[in-house]
């Protein structure tokens, strides 16, 4: 692990490399500078604390058997239990798993919740499994997982290519083997089953958050603001949805076969996408590709696809006044630069994508207190910790002379610090 975390803290100091740990390390390395921390800060908070790589074996419904990579990396346990998705994506691997762990932990820092991060998922595509499949894979995946996962130690979430069924049968898989119920042990789980109200919008609803608070910050007025998104998944279409709620006008969306405009609405476009499976050739709309929609000239851009969206190729066209990060770490520091140097805004994603791990908290003490909250309550609890974070980065950009990234990281990182060094070290 050591000599690991020395090669991939040499990566993160060279530009040319841009995955999304080395993106991750090298955003670590410039808040630990800029906050004055010490080489003992930078080795404790750049290494994870566990990783678990797993195989997974699938029988198909043909009778084969075949084999998969699966992954649970618990990046921070100071501040309480981890807490981070399960992705099911055929590119996943160990690298970015590392990194959207890494990045968990400095979310949920900066919103002040009592977790670590996480991050896991199998490296399978779920479009290519049958229901029957899935369910086999999801629950032979928990299954090699169960020793590190539980409501006091890990809570997954649903991530892309997963969803409240594979957190259903994640559930169930734990409880079976502990003999009881325990809903606590994920979130983002159906209502009958300790799910809480507003969850499945929550981090489309937090993106809409940012979108409005940042366009006020910048003096614009959000009523009638032009916002193009990229992605139509589940931020994606939930935040355009939020948005048109609040007056704003979205312009473009885009799945991964392109992007549409001149639709009248995001509902109408959705019901499309639902019964033809993408957006491309919906009636009353124009094409155009994902490159394309990054440069529209729009106040607002909403990358809420996949990571490394914003690169250096695209960075410099785009027209945008604020990009708010729906996505994990879709921007790469190049991409970032060139932005900064253009002026744009940008609310990072720790910030902007955090309704998703703040309503999951909240889905985890309602399940340990088995007592359940309104939907009203929820929105309103998740709108109070969002603004009092978008404040606190607002305030500490502006009076720090900060890029809102540098100054949610900062945030982030400082108290995960604090926390360590009030801990100690054992023995």
């Amino acid at each position: 692990m050591t000599k690991a975390s020395s090669q991939d803290a040499s990566r993160a100091k060279s530009p040319s490399l841009e995955s999304p740990l080395a993106t991750a390390l090298s955003q670590l390395r410039r808040a630990i500078d800029q906050l004055k921390l010490s080489e003992n800060d930078w080795n404790t908070l750049s290494t994870p604390r566990r990783i678990l790589e797993v195989a997974v074996p699938l029988r198909r419904d043909d009778g084969r058997v075949e084999m998969y990579k699966g992954y649970r990396v618990q990046y921070s346990t100071t501040r309480g239990p981890s807490k981070g998705g399960v992705r099911f994506h055929q590119d996943i691997d160990l690298d970015e798993t590392v990194a959207l762990a890494m990045l968990m932990t400095w979310k949920c820092a900066l919103t002040n919740l009592p977790y670590g991060g996480a991050k896991g998922g199998v490296a399978v595509n779920p479009k290519t499994l049958s229901l029957a499949e899935n369910e086999r894979l999801t629950r032979r995946y928990t299954s090699e997982i169960l020793p590190i996962i539980g409501p006091e130690r890990d809570i997954p979430a649903p991530d892309v290519g997963t969803d409240e069924r594979n957190m259903a049968w994640m559930m169930d898989t734990y409880s079976v083997n502990a003999g009881f119920s325990v809903p606590g042990v994920v979130t983002g789980k159906p209502i009958v089953l300790g799910g809480s109200l507003g969850r499945t919008s929550a981090t489309g609803d937090g993106v809409a958050i940012s979108v409005r608070e940042a366009l006020k910050l910048k003096g614009i007025d959000p009523k009638g603001a032009t916002v193009a998104i990229q992605g139509f998944g589940k931020v994606g279409y939930w935040a355009a949805l939020a948005l048109e709620e609040m007056g704003l006008k979205v312009v473009a969306v885009s799945d991964v076969s392109g992007g549409v405009t001149g639709f009248k609405s995001v509902t109408d476009l959705q019901k499309y996408a639902k019964e033809n499976g993408t957006l491309s050739n919906a009636p009353g709309t124009d094409g155009l590709t994902n490159t394309e929609l990054l440069h529209l000239g729009v106040d607002v851009l909403v990358p809420a696809a996949l990571s490394d969206a914003i690169t250096e190729a695209t960075a410099s066209g785009i027209k945008a006044k604020i990009v708010v990060e729906g996505a994990n770490a879709p921007t790469t520091p190049s991409g970032d630069a060139i932005m900064n140097d253009n002026g744009v805004i940008v609310v990072p994603d720790i910030l902007a994508n955090s309704g998703g791990v703040i309503v999951s908290y909240f889905e985890w003490v309602q399940d340990k207190q088995n007592y359940f909250w309104s939907a009203e309550e929820v929105k309103t609890n998740l709108s109070t910790i969002l603004m009092r974070a978008i404040t606190e980065v607002a305030d500490k950009a502006k009076d720090e002379k900060l890029t809102w990234r540098e100054a949610a990281n900062m945030i982030g990182v400082a108290r995960v610090a604090q926390a360590h060094r009030l801990r100690g070290l054992y023995p």
